[in-house]
């Protein structure tokens, strides 16, 4: 993920995938839902959150303080221990928790409101960060938005993919980039994969974009160098 302002990676997304003997990589799209039916997305979730925030430390430790974004599935923020993992996930890697972030779709903010609202304000509490997901493609109730704590919208990818050809598009993300301003709060644009996309996103009020155009998806031992390829080791900063 870098910085829309200036030259810089500013954090990553953990990606699951199931690395299967016969089938190779697994999307999650393709394992998730069974994780959901059998009960096993708590004790897998949490092994995520242990996992990519321990990766978090060792860069950090390495001189790369990246943010570390995890996506909470709608059956994992139900869980009434969810707060709890998150909390010792930072405690058993030693992160920072500002440099933890978690990402929430909406749809499953407005199931229970109420109940959103009081487990936001605990992460929160803890420090972390707070992104909704896909902004634009689920509910997209503005009354949640004035209630929830929240720190980042993502702009689906599918807005960003016709920025250039569809005027319609250019006048949602152009929307959206409005209201995140207004509301004082970052904008993160996903699916960023040519160069015009980035120029046009950076006269909008977008602080940091993600997608092929900055790098496909890699192992973490690979993450440094292309860190160094997108930015230069000295440029990698946190975003101001």
């Amino acid at each position: 993920r870098a910085s829309a302002r200036r030259r810089s990676v500013v954090g990553v997304e953990a990606l699951r995938r199931w690395q299967h003997r016969d089938r190779g990589l697994v999307p999650p799209a393709d394992f998730i839902p069974l994780l959901e039916e059998t009960n096993l997305i708590s004790p897998v979730g949490a092994w995520v959150l242990e996992t990519a925030c321990r990766q978090a430390r060792e860069w950090r430790d390495s001189g790369l303080p990246l943010r570390m974004s995890v996506n909470i599935s709608s059956r994992q923020f139900r869980s009434e221990s969810l707060v709890e993992t998150v909390a010792s996930a930072l405690l058993s890697s030693g992160l920072q928790p500002e440099l933890l972030g978690l990402e929430l779709t909406e749809s499953l903010l407005v199931e229970n409101t109420e109940n959103a609202i009081a487990v936001m304000a605990r992460f929160k509490k803890l420090g972390v960060m707070v992104s909704i997901d896909d902004f634009g493609t689920g509910y997209s109730s503005f009354g949640y938005l004035k209630q929830f704590p929240i720190d980042f919208l993502k702009v689906d990818r599918i807005f960003i993919r016709d920025l250039a050809r569809n005027p319609k598009d250019a006048a949602i993300v152009e929307a959206i980039a409005a209201l995140a301003r207004s509301l004082g709060i970052g904008l993160i644009a996903e699916g960023v994969e040519e160069a015009h996309q980035a120029e046009y996103l950076r006269t909008c009020y977008c602080t940091e974009m993600q997608g092929w155009l900055f790098g496909r998806a890699v192992p973490a031992a690979e993450l440094p160098k292309l860190v160094a390829r997108i930015a230069g080791p000295e440029l990698v900063q946190l975003r101001a």
